[in-house]
């Protein structure tokens, strides 16, 4: 997580962003992944990451709401989200869940069929 300068509308402004992205990288993993994702906080925020849509099935502690299923990451911080894909495919989001940083950071997250298994549409 860090702070980068934007131009939108002819103004510039610095925003929160994961890897200066904005809107944050896309994430592609296969149904039964297991995925992993450190995320170190360089900004004076604190921060957490919510997987929308993603079953936390045994993993609560990596679903994000900040005070409810894990404490922020503190500045200066990192934290390993950890979980693993299951039983679901399709593009789900990932966002901050904490204050105002939901606004910069977000992104999405393609999950795929495990390979050999077909779309269930042509």
């Amino acid at each position: 997580v860090v702070l980068t300068n934007t131009t939108k509308l002819c103004s510039t402004k610095s925003i929160v962003t994961i890897n200066g992205k904005f809107p944050g990288p896309t994430i592609y993993a296969r149904e039964g992944d297991n995925v992993n994702i450190k995320l170190t906080n360089h900004v004076q925020y604190n921060v957490t990451i919510h997987w929308h849509g993603v079953r936390q099935l045994r993993t609560g502690w990596s679903d994000g709401p900040a005070y409810i299923t894990q404490c922020p990451i503190r500045p200066g911080q990192s934290y390993l989200y950890n979980f693993t894909l299951t039983g679901q495919r399709g593009t789900l989001l990932w966002h901050a869940h904490i204050s105002w940083l939901r606004a910069t950071i977000h992104g999405a997250i393609v999950i795929l069929p495990q390979k050999g298994v077909p779309y269930p549409f042509p």
